[in-house]
């Protein structure tokens, strides 16, 4: 391909990505500012066609060389045929893209040929990284993915950090029959009834109510009691349908 043998071969680290960004601005250029000519120029009658950036921020677009195997690695090849195929935006997006492979593939070629180390393939890279990509320069999409991956983690990341606030609504250790549900449920009569237990007693022990104890109500009589004083605990109270305090239940017996 006509242009390309033409430049000597860049060797370190500054004038492979001096070459790089040299056939950047020469596809940027094609792919935006030239865009018409360029486009003309990939007609679909034509053979197979490459769209070359060159060293010297020039285009073409032209036959594939015939040498095989290359002298650099090869641009997309027939991007020609996909031209009528398809929305003009989205045909030289995809031509951006293929330009963006291509670019970093003769980047590391050289790389490869001069025996670059991974500190000189770090450097490289991170030099080309800087740049925006031909893709999104032609999109006008920028740097925007990185941006609302950010913006999804943080997102992730608060939602996260409010999962630890979901506390139990029920302390074991207090018991979960310390006032009947019924009565925490309804609305009407609510502030008279919590009157009520916090001024129950115990029908054992005779000692005022205390929220911070297991409590149990009978079914029966509706006095409240001591878990420790009847022998229930508020595990064993989960099983338990319909509660009968000793006395009632002495006196079914006797019955």
């Amino acid at each position: 391909m006509e242009g390309l043998p033409q430049h000597p071969a860049p060797r370190t680290v500054e004038e492979v990505f001096s070459d790089f960004r040299g056939r950047r601005a020469g596809l940027i250029k094609a792919l935006t500012t030239d865009v018409q000519k360029f486009y003309q120029q990939c007609d679909p009658d034509k053979e197979n066609l490459c769209l070359y950036g060159l060293p010297t921020e020039a285009w073409e677009v032209n036959l594939p060389v015939e040498e095989v195997p290359p002298e650099l690695p090869e641009p997309a090849l027939g991007i020609n045929f996909a031209r009528d195929g398809m929305a003009e935006k989205d045909w030289l997006s995809l031509v951006a893209v293929h330009s963006d492979s291509w670019l970093l593939a003769v980047a590391f070629y050289f790389g490869a040929r001069f025996g670059f180390g991974k500190n000189d393939r770090k450097k490289l890279f991170q030099m080309i990284n800087d740049l925006p990509t031909i893709f999104e320069v032609v999109t006008g999409s920028g740097r925007q993915p990185t941006n609302e991956s950010a913006l999804h983690h943080n997102s992730s990341k608060s939602k996260s950090s409010g999962k630890p606030s979901r506390q139990p609504e029920i302390n074991p250790s207090k018991g979960v029959k310390m006032s009947p549900p019924a009565k925490e449920d309804e609305e009407s009569g609510e502030e008279e009834e919590e009157d009520d237990e916090q001024g129950a007693t115990c029908g054992a022990c005779g000692d005022n109510y205390g929220a911070d104890e297991f409590w149990i109500c009978c079914d029966v009589c509706e006095r409240w009691f001591h878990g420790k004083c009847v022998k229930i605990t508020p595990a064993k109270a989960e099983h338990i349908k319909q509660y009968k305090c000793p006395s009632c239940s002495s006196k079914r017996a006797r019955v």
